[in-house]
């Protein structure tokens, strides 16, 4: 499906400083860590695959049809970088699943007559619960 190794060569990593708490810590050392891959320009993925891409994640593309995803959830810039690339991967595996059309099958006879049975049944117990007529 994916040559992955093929993609993570394709995507440009850069190393920005952290946002949030952490004091002095933050403002010297670079630990988030910012993925960007272009989808146009990548030669591991087909026309095809590119166009499936480009669909399903048009809301998380730019304008020049690049992703962009950034993570800072650890210290360690190393943690960082393996779990900003997962991300990546995991976001264009799912994009080019292709999902099997449904199709709509015919209700057996057998279940349309319990349906009616039901019915008849369910109606029968509310009219045993009038009053009788009697004149």
């Amino acid at each position: 499906m994916l040559n992955r190794t093929a993609l993570e060569k394709e995507f440009k990593l850069k190393a920005i400083r952290s946002s949030g708490s952490g004091g002095q810590h933050v403002n010297k050392v670079a630990t988030k860590i910012e993925l960007s891959f272009s989808v146009a320009e990548s030669l591991v993925l087909t026309q095809d695959q590119k166009q499936l891409i480009q669909e399903k994640l048009s809301s998380r593309l730019t304008k020049d049809q690049v992703l962009i995803l950034q993570c800072g959830e650890s210290r360690s810039q190393l943690k960082n970088k393996g779990i900003a690339i997962q991300r990546a991967l995991s976001i264009l595996e799912n994009a080019l699943k292709v999902e099997a059309i449904r199709k709509p099958t015919k209700i057996p006879r057998a279940v349309i007559k319990k349906r009616l049975k039901s019915k008849k049944m369910n109606a029968e117990r509310k009219a045993n619960r009038k009053k009788p007529n009697i004149e």
